[in-house]
């Protein structure tokens, strides 16, 4: 509704288990940064210089990302046969982790702080907005590893996507930092 989940020059992130539906969450806010309307409940408005997107997926193959990018384009309501501009979609999994600069070792605070550190000093100095994924702990609510502390430190918001105790068909997503 009306939160303010991510400003040009902040960093945000989404959290949750091993299939909580974190990257169809994603892909709504994708959708609607790219049509600027609303799309299940989240709403863009980013100047006119500011709409392009840049969407990398480190985990998933090529196939998985194609249906990703098809989900995007279906919920920003747009043809899925033909790519709009403002619309780059990467998927880097296949190569090495200085190539993608993945972090090799979330727990290692040395590499956790420079990725932390990259993404403030990017979203300043390009005044642009970055929304990454996080896997949460198994055993708990945090984030995994020191990356995940520094994320909670430092970015704008954090938003916890959960499936639906009851009604294991929706996931729930809440801010936990806001």
């Amino acid at each position: 509704d009306d939160a303010v989940i991510g400003t040009l020059g902040n960093f945000s992130a989404s959290i949750g288990k091993a299939k909580s539906k974190k990257t169809f969450n994603v892909s709504a806010i994708a959708a609607s940064a790219l049509s600027g309307r609303t799309v299940l409940r989240y709403r863009s408005m980013f100047p006119e210089n500011k709409r392009k997107i840049l969407y990398i997926d480190t985990e998933q193959g090529r196939h998985h990302c194609q249906q990703v990018l098809k989900r995007i384009l279906r919920l920003a309501e747009m043809p899925d046969d033909k790519v709009p501009e403002n619309l780059i979609m990467l998927s880097l999994r296949k190569f090495a982790p200085r190539v993608r600069l993945l972090i090799v070792d979330i727990n290692s605070s040395s590499e956790s702080t420079e990725v932390i550190s990259k993404f403030m000093q990017w979203t300043d100095d390009k005044q642009i907005h970055i929304h990454t994924v996080l896997h949460q702990n198994k055993n708990d609510e945090h984030a995994r590893g020191h990356i995940g502390t520094e994320l909670n430190n430092k970015a704008e918001t954090i938003l916890q996507v959960e499936v639906d105790k009851e009604d294991k068909a929706i996931s729930v997503v809440e801010a936990v930092h806001i």
